[in-house]
């Protein structure tokens, strides 16, 4: 299962059902689950603009999401309560592996809790100088055991760690 906050949801829900890169058929089918304790607003994911379009698939070739792909993002499971117990809920059932997407707060969230049974990054050759960093807040450091490390032609690296 897909989890998320409710600010990487708009953003997925809004490129994805339109999308043909070689992960939206695994984006579109995996169900979701949206971590919000306001919920989210009906409809976000179907309205798009030529222009917000042109913006999301660079120039790529949009296509027309079926109506099952749109029910997949319009009706996710939205999770309220504590982010902890939550998350220990959905590890519990058997055969689900849970891929974490979001931004800074929400992993930031998932690393305070201790939930992160996995790390897999992307490492993007950019020098941001400024920004909110993936691993600040007030939990102790961890130490993690790197597992692999592959490097891409366009410079970026993937890395996955576990926790030692």
């Amino acid at each position: 299962m897909h989890i998320m906050g409710s600010r990487s949801y708009y953003d997925m829900a809004a490129f994805w059902p339109f999308s043909d890169t070689p992960f939206t058929a695994a984006m579109n089918d995996i169900p979701k689950i949206v971590f919000s304790r306001t919920g989210i607003k009906d409809g976000t994911q179907v309205d798009r603009t030529a222009e917000a379009d042109a913006g999301l698939t660079k120039g790529r070739p949009s296509v027309t999401p079926t109506a099952a792909v749109l029910k997949s993002w319009a009706e996710p499971t939205v999770a309220r309560g504590d982010l902890a117990e939550e998350i220990l809920r959905l590890k519990e059932q058997p055969g689900k592996f849970i891929l974490a997407h979001g931004g800074t707060r929400f992993a930031q969230s998932l690393v305070a809790a201790g939930l992160i049974d996995e790390y897999r990054l992307a490492i993007h050759p950019v020098l941001l100088g400024r920004g909110q960093p993936l691993f600040s807040g007030p939990y102790s450091p961890a130490d993690l055991r790197l597992i692999s490390a592959t490097p891409y032609s366009g410079g970026i690296v993937g890395v996955v760690y576990h926790p030692a």
